[in-house]
């Protein structure tokens, strides 16, 4: 029997050697930090990149976590691959694994950065405005104030950290500094808004359920709950359901999962900050390709392409998902 990793291998070499037309083609790889629908947004960004600059490119998601990505990011270097750019779950525990791999091919990191590695440049956006936007939503949802919960999937990320300290800074009413962090495990309170939790679930969606029924019973009096992965909204929306208390408790959330557009239609959940993946995984390829081919004037400047974040509302959610379904079903 085949181990998982030495399937793996064989599909990438067999994908690198066979076919002359492919043979020829510059290898890219995009490596996620997950398995969510955020991700297969991004990869439609990059299979469309892919053919717009003439290159092949592998999308890899881990499934387990750090170990994992670890595995994944090795892998594609024994075969080869002539860029990555990755989305490090632990950007301070995988300082080795970066930059051993920027010494190797060329990397650059996308949605969650690694600052002081070695990578050539991050795209993505402002974790922290992100979060501050979220912010913005949740005094628009309750603005007479009130007890706030934060459901995220992991800290150990550096976009997470960053937006869910922009949340809770602009909540508070703090001035703009995103190096500031408030260890979770402490009641954060401020004039109007009292942050009464953080809850992590490590990707795992019976987790993240299960911390929203927690809050909903140990805190009888939250207003909301702020939703920082893509599946922490939809989740909390279906606990909210089980306890009774859609509309009654307000539910804002991260990303642009099918599942959050549609509550935020029905009214069901009060807003979304949506970032881009699609051009995540374009702008991804489209650098690598360019950095490949010898030309770094693409590298943005201070190593940082910027792609803001925008929040979503009822007033704008139809133009958005028709700006999505165009971007999934380009060819």
């Amino acid at each position: 029997m085949y181990s998982k990793r030495s399937l793996f291998l064989l599909v990438l070499l067999i994908s690198s050697c066979v076919g002359n037309r492919d043979s020829s083609k510059i290898h890219l790889a995009f490596v996620t930090n997950g398995v969510t629908s955020f991700w297969q947004i991004a990869k439609a960004g990059v299979d469309h990149a892919a053919r717009d600059f003439d290159i092949r490119a592998t999308v890899q998601m881990p499934v387990e976590g750090i170990s994992d990505q670890k595995r994944i990011v090795q892998d594609l270097l024994t075969v080869g691959v002539d860029g990555i750019a990755i989305s490090p779950i632990d950007p301070s525990n995988q300082i080795d694994l970066i930059n051993n791999t920027a010494r190797n091919t060329i990397l650059i990191t996308q949605d969650s950065d690694a600052p002081g590695t070695d990578r050539l440049c991050y795209i993505g956006m402002d974790n922290y405005l992100a979060g501050r936007l979220c912010g913005q939503l949740v005094k628009e949802a309750v603005p007479l104030g009130g007890e706030i919960a934060i459901l995220v999937g992991r800290l150990e990320q550096d976009n997470a950290r960053q937006r869910r300290q922009g949340v809770i800074d602009e909540l508070l009413g703090r001035s703009m500094l995103a190096q500031r962090y408030d260890a979770p495990g402490t009641r954060l309170e401020g004039n109007k808004y009292t942050v009464v939790a953080t809850l992590t679930d490590q990707y795992d969606r019976v987790k993240a359920k299960a911390n929203a029924e927690d809050v909903l019973s140990r805190f009888p009096d939250l207003d909301a709950i702020v939703g920082l992965f893509a599946y922490n909204g939809p989740l909390s929306l279906e606990a909210l359901k089980q306890a009774d208390q859609v509309g009654k408790i307000q539910i804002i959330a991260f990303d642009e999962a099918i599942q959050t557009l549609q509550a935020i239609k029905e009214g069901a959940i009060f807003g979304t900050v949506v970032q881009d993946p699609y051009r995540y995984g374009y702008e991804s390829i489209r650098v690598l390709a360019s950095l490949v081919r010898g030309d770094r004037s693409v590298l943005p400047p201070q190593g940082f392409l910027n792609i803001p974040a925008r929040q979503i509302r009822q007033d704008n959610i139809e133009n958005f998902w028709v700006e999505l379904k165009t971007k999934l079903n380009s060819k």
